[in-house]
């Protein structure tokens, strides 16, 4: 199925014309029996042709008012007569279309769709909780209404199974020094590949997906604790190793400059000052220093 135009004209000429007719109508049943035969005392003549017009004019009314319909601003008329589909109206306003077609209703305005708490398991296996919202609209309404039982709950059910894949192909966050994509790490290009998907999925229902956001992500109760502490202990060493990195070069820098006055120490002396500094430096303590006095004995 695929949306067309259907067949409309000003609702408001046909308003005026169906106004007429039950006018006339009621004109013609009133003046139906106020001729009579001519002869003094005769009671008046049913006019038969009056009756006639009168039933005809109602039968106009009839069909004038089943022909109208009032399309409000962005919502959309699907017009069916007896079972065929004729098109579709999507400009406001009052339109005379088909008589005794159906006229159901389409929303074309733009919705959101904000997921269930999912819980799936990502590339590495872990049990993870992630939702999303989905940004959509209605572009094909014939597709959105005889393509699919129910678009509304087919967006939902695709969705879903569209999160579900695209966890499963990325990992909640890297844990080594390979740059690899991420659910943590990378949300706007997990977003965009699920904007691709869902546009796929939905394509059939006539639905055209604006955006996809991701609205929740974690792990799940049963490993957060776990994978908590993991996260803190690779915090912590990379820290360490930052903090070695900057000693090493502190180091490096104060032999440097006792060499560059004059001062020169021998292996035993320069081991042991690197080793005090590396000490001073690394350790998360304060460091407290001890005086060397000399001994009690020269």
């Amino acid at each position: 199925m695929t949306t067309k135009k259907a067949w409309h004209v000003n609702g408001f000429l046909a308003l005026l014309l169906a106004l007429a007719s039950i006018v006339g109508s009621v004109v013609l049943f009133a003046n139906a029996g106020s001729e009579t035969s001519g002869f003094p005392g005769a009671e008046p003549e049913v006019n038969g042709w009056f009756i006639f017009g009168g039933i005809v004019l109602i039968v106009v009314f009839i069909v004038l008012l089943t022909s109208l319909t009032i399309v409000q601003p962005n919502q959309a008329k699907i017009i069916t007569f007896f079972g065929r589909y004729k098109g579709t109206i999507t400009e406001s306003g009052l339109w005379l279309v088909v008589p005794f077609s159906g006229k159901t209703k389409v929303s074309l305005k733009v919705r959101n769709f904000n997921s269930q708490t999912l819980k799936v398991n990502d590339a590495e296996g872990n049990p993870i909780e992630i939702g999303c919202v989905v940004v959509f609209k209605v572009v094909d309404t014939a597709k959105a209404v005889f393509d699919v039982d129910n678009y509304s709950k087919f967006v939902e059910v695709q969705s879903e199974t569209a999160i579900r894949h695209i966890a499963a192909n990325y990992a909640y966050d890297t844990f080594s020094d390979e740059q690899k994509p991420s659910l943590r790490g990378n949300a706007d290009e997990v977003s965009q590949e699920l904007t691709q998907e869902l546009q796929t999925r939905l394509a059939l229902a006539g639905v055209e997906v604006l955006e996809t956001r991701l609205t929740h992500l974690a792990y799940a109760p049963e490993i957060a604790s776990a994978m908590l502490q993991r996260q803190q202990a690779i915090a912590i060493i990379a820290a360490r190793q930052k903090i070695v990195e900057g000693a090493v070069t502190m180091v490096e820098s104060a032999l440097q400059q006792l060499k560059d006055n004059g001062i020169e120490l021998d292996g035993e002396r320069r081991a042991a000052m690197i080793n005090n500094l590396m000490v001073t430096i690394v350790s998360d303590r304060a460091a407290t220093p001890v005086i060397n006095t000399g001994t009690m004995y020269g």
